[in-house]
C-alpha cells in the first residue's frame, strides 16, 4: 500500500476538516472546495487505504480508527509543514539564521552587542555565535570559513587582497582599580606612580599590553615589572576584588565594569597618559556571499560606526 505517497496536504487538511465539523460540505466549503472534489479525494483514498476513513451516520461523519490515525498524523505533518514555511518566510526576510562573529573584546562590547541586542529583540529566531579572541585566531577563522565577518586588526603580515575591510575606531585604553586602591581618589596620576603595584594584563604582543608599554616608553619610563601576564577576566576580576592590582582595558570594557549596572565597585584611574591600540575593522571575505541574516546585521554594525 502506497497510501502516503499519495496523500497531499490538501488531503490532510480535508481530513482533518471533516473530523473537526463532521460534515464534508462544510470541510469542502472552510478549504474553498468543491463538494464533488471532496468527495472524490475521500474516495480514492479510502481506496488506496482499503477501508472508510468515516462513519456516516445521521449525525454527520465520524472518523473510524484507520480514520483517527489518519488525522492524528495529518495534524503533526500540516503544524511542521506550517512551521517550514514560517521558518522560509522568516530565512527570506533575515529573521532567522544563524550568523556567526568574531570580535575583539572593545568591539565586540561597545558595537557588536549593542547590535545584537536589537536584532534579536526584532527576530528572536535569529541564532548568533560570538567569538571573542585575538586578531590572528579572528582572521584565521574567517579564512577557514568559521565567520560570517569579524571586527578585528589585520596582522601585519596577513594578505588582504581577498577581504573586504572598512574601518572601525581606534581603541582607547582606560586604567581600573577597586574603589578602595589608594590611588583611586588621585587626579591626574602619572605612570610613575603605578609601578608600585601589581598589573594584571594580557600577554606580551597583544594590543592592549603593547599600548601600555608605549605609553612607558613616551614618558621615559621603564615598564611595569611587577605583572600576572593572563587574558581571562574571570582571573582579571578576581584579581583586582582582593587586591590592589591594576588591570588595562579598552575604554568599552572599562565602562561596562565600572558601571553602576554591573556594581563591580570598580573604578578608572585617571591617568594623565594617553593609551591608545591600533584601529580595529570590519572585515569579510570577498569572495562570500553573506546570508541574509548575516547581512542584515553586518550592515547594522556599519551603520552604528
Amino acid at each position: 500500500m502506497d497510501l502516503t505517497r499519495r496523500l497531499r496536504p490538501t488531503h490532510l487538511r480535508l481530513f482533518q476538516r471533516i473530523a473537526e465539523m463532521g460534515q464534508l460540505q462544510t470541510a469542502a466549503d472552510a478549504l474553498g472546495m468543491s463538494q464533488p472534489a471532496a468527495s472524490r479525494i475521500l474516495a480514492e483514498v479510502e481506496k488506496q487505504a482499503g477501508a472508510p476513513l468515516f462513519f456516516r451516520t445521521p449525525k454527520g461523519m465520524e472518523p473510524t480508527a484507520i480514520g483517527l490515525a489518519v488525522v492524528r498524523h495529518a495534524r503533526v505533518v500540516l503544524s511542521e509543514l506550517d512551521n517550514l514555511e514560517k521558518e522560509v518566510r522568516n530565512l527570506r526576510a533575515g529573521h532567522a539564521g544563524e550568523v556567526r562573529i568574531g570580535s575583539v573584546t572593545g568591539a565586540a562590547v561597545g558595537i557588536l552587542m549593542p547590535v545584537i541586542q536589537q536584532a534579536r529583540a526584532a527576530s528572536p529566531d535569529l541564532d548568533t555565535t560570538i567569538e571573542v579572541g585575538p586578531s590572528t585566531e579572528l582572521v584565521r577563522g574567517l579564512d577557514e570559513g568559521r565567520f560570517d565577518f569579524i571586527l578585528s586588526r589585520l596582522p601585519t603580515a596577513q594578505d588582504s587582497r581577498d577581504l573586504l575591510t572598512h574601518p572601525a575606531r581606534t581603541e582607547i585604553v582606560r586604567l581600573i582599580v577597586r574603589d578602595s586602591h589608594p590611588l583611586a581618589q588621585r587626579d591626574t596620576i602619572s605612570l610613575a606612580e603605578t609601578r608600585d603595584f601589581d598589573w594584571v594584563m594580557q600577554e606580551r604582543g597583544s594590543p592592549i599590553r603593547d599600548a601600555v608599554e608605549h605609553a612607558f616608553h613616551l614618558d621615559s619610563q621603564p615598564t611595569p615589572d611587577r605583572v600576572i601576564n593572563s587574558s581571562s577576566m574571570l582571573v582579571v576580576l578576581q584579581l583586582l576584588a582582593t587586591s590592589d592590582a591594576i588591570s588595562p582595558q579598552s575604554d568599552e570594557v572599562a565602562a561596562l565594569l565600572t558601571g553602576q549596572e554591573f556594581g563591580a565597585r570598580l573604578i578608572r584611574l585617571d591617568i594623565r597618559a594617553p593609551m591608545t591600540v591600533t584601529p580595529y575593522f570590519v572585515v569579510r571575505h570577498r569572495s562570500r556571499q553573506l546570508s541574509r541574516a548575516a547581512q542584515g546585521i553586518y550592515e547594522q554594525v556599519l551603520r552604528r560606526l
